[in-house]
């Protein structure tokens, strides 16, 4: 994965009906996303569309992206929401971790 993480900082900011968690390394001025998208509702819980995750070059390689998916599945764990993994990257990590499957629509 490369060098580790150093200092990194995940916030949580909602816009709209949506959403982005946003990564943050004290030795950079780069940051990386993860956006979420509203998804209406599935058996009575709200989903969440994870529709795109960026990291840019200057901090990937460092497990900046995995971080953001990991803050979204613990917030969809402790409240309750579930998520549509329409970005690759996500669709990936839920491929990999089959233990996340009942936060997957």
């Amino acid at each position: 994965m490369g060098e580790p993480l150093t200092g990194l900082t995940i916030t949580h900011h909602v816009a709209g009906g949506g959403g982005r968690y946003v990564a943050t390394l004290a030795d950079s001025r780069e940051q990386g996303y993860l956006e979420w998208e509203p998804g209406g509702d599935h058996g009575g819980r709200e989903v969440r569309i994870a529709a795109h995750t960026i990291v840019p070059r200057a901090i990937g390689r460092r497990g900046v992206a995995a971080a953001l998916v990991a803050r979204l599945i613990d917030d969809a764990d402790r409240q309750g929401f579930l998520i549509r993994p329409d970005c690759s990257y996500v669709a990936a990590k839920f491929a990999e971790n089959p233990d996340w499957a009942p936060l997957k629509v």
